[in-house]
């Protein structure tokens, strides 16, 4: 059974029926569960599941219509990523750039980056981008849930970003050589970042 936070939610009209549309998060997995409930969540309302129904105090207020975690993805540290983390067109290999620690020391204790950054930023992010949010909705949410990671680490947010951010600058600096084949280029496009673009593009293998 999971614990999952209410990021999203649509009204709709359902057979005369109104019908709200969910989205909410388990940061600990990290897992995404849809569902539609009559019952009016507001966002960041915590909710629970029981394999098939999603549940409020003990009551059920709807019934999951679709799961997504992270068993069946591939973290992958072989490329050069510009923005030290990113997805693939299909969201099943989660790439962290090559030269970037994967584990990082923060006041006195040891984080996995593969897990802060892969798994609780960038793979939310890709789901947050599939439902067809815009890059800025989706990197705010994704950033939200890696916060609430690191803190359940016992580590503070301020200490986590000042080391993620002494080596990002490092990783920005460098020109790109391998690039992996599938990136997902939405955040570059949104940021307008011809420069990275065209870095990425020279630096994709050969296919021919």
């Amino acid at each position: 059974m999971g614990e999952y936070e209410v990021i999203e939610r649509i009204d709709r009209n359902q057979n005369g029926t109104k019908e709200i549309a969910i989205i909410a998060i388990d940061f600990h997995e990290p897992e995404l569960i849809k569902f539609r409930s009559s019952k009016d969540l507001k966002k960041g309302t915590m909710v629970s599941d029981n394999g098939e129904s999603v549940m409020l105090d003990g009551n059920e207020v709807g019934k999951i219509l679709e799961r997504k975690n992270s068993s069946t993805v591939v973290l992958s540290q072989k490329y050069d990523i510009k923005y030290t983390g990113g997805y693939s067109l299909d969201g099943k290999t989660i790439y962290l750039d090559e030269h970037f620690p994967p584990v990082l020391e923060v006041e006195g204790k040891k984080v996995d980056a593969r897990i802060s950054i892969g798994l609780h930023h960038e793979l939310p992010e890709k789901w947050m981008s599939d439902e067809k949010y815009e890059y800025p909705y989706a990197h705010e949410t994704a950033t939200g849930i890696e916060k609430k990671y690191v803190e359940s680490l016992g580590v503070t947010w301020q200490g986590y970003c000042r080391e993620v951010d002494r080596n990002l600058r490092n990783v920005y600096r460098r020109t790109l050589e391998k690039s992996p084949p599938s990136l997902d280029l939405a955040p570059y496009l949104y940021c307008r970042d011809q420069e990275a673009l065209n870095e990425i593009r020279k630096s994709e293998p050969d296919t021919d």
